[in-house]
């Protein structure tokens, strides 16, 4: 059986319970039939709380199944249900700031054309490596006045699963390499920043641009030719 990633369609779910399918005694961790918590995937860490009395130090994702680590602590059985909670302070957190970089992804693309090549990110600060050789003049101000644009203008970011053939006809996520995802997935998540940027994606988003808050771009270095990197840090100030 496969876990149910509860997060894919409601990143705001906080509470959930589920029941115990397997139990891995010597890495101390269960995996089971659904779950809101966040496994480590697409630059986005894991999630923390709480599964039953017991924390989650740890979540991953292996095949279909989502194994989540727990702390020091007796083991539930299979076929126990647990209660779980996420540690929402953390989550929230982290979709400002998985929002933030589509955001910079948006604005940097319509402006100047150029792709991103990588990215990771943790709670309020990340990283996004785009193909620039070199950086334009004045680019830290004019990116950080295009993000802030985006975000006074409270845009929706909206979530959708597109049939396969549908989404590799679609220019935008043409663009943002949709046909790299393997073969065998036949249904796309799409976050769509109205307006903004639109991409395949399994992370978890804010509702809208404002929830994000500030975004201030605090250094950019070079990675090499034709690569080059920029480090954000997002505020509760817009």
């Amino acid at each position: 059986m496969a876990t149910d990633l509860l997060f894919l369609r409601d990143a705001y779910l906080r509470e959930f319970d589920a029941e115990v399918v397997d139990v891995d005694l010597e890495g101390q961790r269960v995996t089971l039939d659904r779950t809101a918590f966040y496994p480590t995937g697409g630059g986005q860490p894991h999630d923390t709380g709480m599964l039953g009395v017991l924390s989650v130090v740890d979540v991953r994702k292996e095949g279909d199944l989502v194994w989540h680590t727990l702390g020091e602590g007796v083991l539930p059985a299979v076929g126990t249900t647990l209660h779980g909670e996420i540690d929402w302070e953390r989550r929230h957190q982290l979709m400002r700031t998985h929002s933030a970089l589509h955001i910079l992804c948006g604005v940097i693309w319509n402006e100047w054309s150029t792709a991103v090549t990588g990215g990771n990110m943790e709670p309020l600060a990340a990283r996004m490596d785009f193909e620039f050789d070199p950086l334009p003049d004045g680019f830290r101000e004019r990116v950080e006045g295009l993000v802030a644009a985006e975000i006074v203008a409270d845009r929706p970011i909206e979530v959708s699963f597109l049939p396969r053939g549908t989404a590799l006809t679609d220019t935008d996520l043409i663009r943002t390499k949709v046909n790299l995802i393997p073969e065998s997935v036949t249904e796309i998540r799409v976050v769509d920043i109205v307006g903004c940027d639109k991409q395949a994606d399994g992370g978890t988003h804010v509702r809208s641009t404002r929830e994000v808050g500030g975004v201030r771009v605090v250094k950019t270095e070079s990675k090499g030719r034709g690569n080059k990197r920029l480090r954000i840090e997002v505020s509760d100030a817009v």
